[in-house]
């Protein structure tokens, strides 16, 4: 799929995936699978859909709810059952 050319759309991309911590291409993708659900093809209605999942985005950041950090964190955590594991060479 061809990449869109608009500026503010990729700018409101860029912001996303930063929210998200993740890449532009990723945060492309996860506006694209939210414009083909509702079966939008329509830049304007595209950069309307980024803005929303930004907001969204971002709201959960400041409540707190930074999930991809969260999730690290969580899969990061040792085990009680595995914190003295070791492996060898």
């Amino acid at each position: 799929m061809a990449s869109i050319s608009d500026r503010q759309y990729s700018k409101t991309c860029a912001e996303l995936a930063a929210c998200l911590s993740i890449s532009i291409a990723s945060a492309r993708r996860k506006v694209e699978i939210a414009a083909a659900q509702e079966g939008i093809k329509d830049l304007n209605l595209r950069k309307e859909i980024a803005k929303n999942l930004l907001n969204k985005a971002l709201l959960m950041k400041d409540s707190g709810q930074n999930l991809a950090a969260s999730n690290l964190d969580n899969l990061l955590e040792a085990l009680a059952e595995e914190e003295n594991f070791m492996i060898e060479d």
